[in-house]
């Protein structure tokens, strides 16, 4: 009798570990990716030409990131393919960051839309953090407005001093609240 005990509970225990197992790679995927996400965003903001007329973007798609968005410099473009290629675990780079034309109007505005915000009281505290909060990218002298605020009172406010900037031709606020 003790025997045949014995030999439902090691067969009982080899059911629980294959179980248990079978639900720790089902877990592991999202754990890696969480992990992945955090280890490319890090690497993407610690770039040192990133700033506030930037924006990165990027989506995970098991070993592949895909990087998108808008950049500045050409240099920079790479810097983040090259940063992301480094991490463990990331097989391949998809590098559809967009690299914004010259322009000297267009300066001017980045120039003027950056001024014209981070100096309104509230939202200056935005120009704090090395990378600010609000990126201002222009292109064409359409101005598109990303990234976070801690209110939707501030990004209404971001809008309504956008367009009234000289130069800009259209506002686009995908500011997240």
């Amino acid at each position: 009798m003790k025997l045949t005990l014995a030999r439902y509970g090691i067969g009982t225990l080899i059911l629980t570990l294959g179980l248990g197992v079978a639900q720790a790679r089902d877990v592991r995927p999202a754990a890696n990716e969480q992990w992945l996400s955090q280890k490319v965003r890090h690497e993407l903001v610690m770039l040192p030409w990133y700033g506030v007329f930037d924006n990165l973007e990027y989506s995970i798609q098991g070993d592949t990131v895909i990087l998108s968005g808008q950049v500045t410099r050409p240099t920079l473009k790479s810097d983040a393919e090259a940063r992301v290629k480094r991490i463990e675990g990331v097989s391949r780079v998809v590098n559809n960051i967009e690299v914004l034309p010259l322009s000297p109007m267009d300066n001017r505005i980045r120039l003027a839309m950056y001024r014209a915000l981070f100096r309104t009281p509230g939202l200056d505290r935005y120009a704090l953090a090395p990378v600010p909060s609000i990126h201002i990218i222009v292109k064409n002298g359409n101005v598109v407005l990303k990234g976070v605020v801690d209110r939707v009172a501030d990004k209404n406010m971001t809008e309504i001093i956008a367009r009234g900037v000289p130069g800009v031709f259209s506002v686009t606020n995908d500011l997240r609240a």
